[in-house]
């Protein structure tokens, strides 16, 4: 008896803590809390990295930026929760750090214009990104039997995509020596589309379908084979997605959808910053430049470098996109990666639709104009995904996020594939998650041991470092 009301209270407590953490109060305090942990991590980040600086006599002009800028924020407390959401609380935090670094630069460019077009890009971005999320007509689902077929469909072909790669470049080596190795890699263009399609979008798709369809086994098949991209690509990004997918997975189950969203960058941050303060040692120091330095503080750096480069040399007008550049004259015959690479000696640049798409495509007065339409691109994928929970939404577009801060717009489209998940999202039958029938929504004790399977895997991964 005791038993049976402890596990009925599980489920209550949960729902509670969910509810509470949906309240614009308790979001209100992760979002200031967010801001400030970023600041303090970037004034971390330039006692490591030379190129972003700090002076403590300017400290007043950055903090005053800031809060300026944080009023956009409110933004994030007062919307509902929306593929949106995820992608524009990242490229917030984003530009967050750039206006942050904006005033303790070395660079000579018209700082003051460059964090006016930074806000106003993030402003216009954001307000259809968030606000557009009305669901479209369903023309088309899959049928269930439709959909399983698609769901094995999905693992033999990203297996053969592993196989397939594997002859081009498989290398068992530890993170520190993948980069004696990555300019050596050569994928024909087929195999590179579809290792970027499939270990972004379509395994995690996959993961979310199976936890949805209560197949805690089958779910853990997609966490194997993203992993398994890391010998083939060398790439942090495929080594930690099934650790970052388990801590998306695990937040989703705790937390309200938007809270999740925020903590999944929030919480890796606030560790790092714990951690290289109290205890600095090698580990600590390798956490601190993976996730500190690597995933938050270089794409905002990779604005200011772009600033920089863009106010002396030409602008792009998109010829670097690659369907366009043999369309048109273009001043850069390399991929904007390996120009900053040749003029900064930082390593390849990759930058975001703020810095490719608006700073190197059109200059700083219309870059705001390029980020609205890519947020009305985003909202396509809010409308189709509206009917579904919030949950499977910020699963399957889980590993996206980082893709955005790293890679232009159009690549994180079209090479990471978020154009076709919105197409999966479209098509998918919704009567698979309503409660109570055979394909619904997995219970608690149900989920709790998806969890405790996938948490194995995500061992793997930290031994694999």
């Amino acid at each position: 008896m005791m038993h049976t009301l402890e596990s009925k209270r599980a489920p209550d407590i949960m729902e509670r803590i969910r509810l509470a953490s949906g309240s614009r109060f308790s979001l209100c305090v992760l979002v200031c809390l967010h801001i400030v942990i970023c600041c303090v991590s970037l004034a971390q980040v330039a006692h490591w990295q030379s190129y972003m600086l700090y002076d403590a006599a300017r400290l007043h002009y950055a903090i005053a930026a800031v809060l300026a800028f944080s009023t956009v924020s409110l933004l994030f407390i007062f919307v509902r929760f929306s593929f949106g959401y995820v992608i524009g609380f990242s490229l917030f935090t984003m530009v967050l750090g750039f206006i942050w670094l904006n005033n303790f630069s070395k660079f000579n460019y018209d700082h003051w214009l460059a964090g006016l077009s930074a806000a106003a890009s993030a402003l216009l971005f954001l307000l259809p990104a968030l606000l557009i999320n009305a669901p479209v007509k369903q023309v088309y689902a899959l049928s269930p039997r439709g959909l399983e077929y698609f769901l094995k469909f999905t693992l033999v072909l990203a297996l053969g995509t592993i196989v397939a790669a594997s002859f081009y470049n498989f290398r068992l080596v530890s993170i520190r020596q993948i980069y004696d190795f990555r300019n050596e890699l050569y994928f024909p263009a087929p195999i590179r589309y579809l290792t970027g399609i499939a270990s972004t979008v379509l395994l995690p798709f996959a993961c979310a379908c199976y936890l949805a369809l209560n197949r805690r086994w089958w779910a853990t098949v997609p966490l194997i084979l993203m992993l398994l991209f890391y010998p083939i690509t060398l790439s942090k990004f495929a080594l930690f997605s099934t650790t970052w997918f388990i801590v998306v997975l695990v937040l989703s189950r705790i937390f309200e959808a938007r809270a999740a969203a925020i903590l999944s960058i929030l919480l890796p941050m606030l560790l790092g910053v714990i951690l290289i303060a109290a205890y600095l040692n090698d580990y600590t120091q390798y956490y601190f430049g993976v996730v500190n330095i690597r995933m938050m503080a270089t794409p905002s750096s990779a604005m200011d470098v772009y600033n920089d480069f863009f106010s002396s040399h030409p602008l792009t007008w998109f010829c670097q996109i690659s369907f366009l550049k043999p369309l048109m004259s273009c001043p850069y015959q390399e991929q904007l990666s390996v120009v900053m690479e040749e003029a900064y000696q930082l390593g390849k640049f990759n930058a975001s639709l703020f810095a490719t798409e608006g700073i190197a495509s059109v200059g700083l007065y219309f870059a705001p104009l390029t980020a609205l339409v890519c947020g009305f691109v985003i909202a396509i994928g809010n409308r189709v995904s509206a009917e579904l929970p919030p949950r499977f939404v910020l699963m399957s577009s889980a590993l996206l996020p980082p893709a955005f801060l790293n890679v232009p717009f159009t690549t994180a489209l079209l090479t990471h594939g978020a154009g076709i998940l919105f197409l999966l999202w479209y098509i998918m039958p919704r009567a698979m998650f309503q409660t109570g029938r055979t394909g619904g929504v997995p219970d608690q004790a149900q989920g709790n041991h998806i969890v405790e399977n996938a948490s194995r895997l995500a061992k793997l991964s930290s031994h694999a470092s």
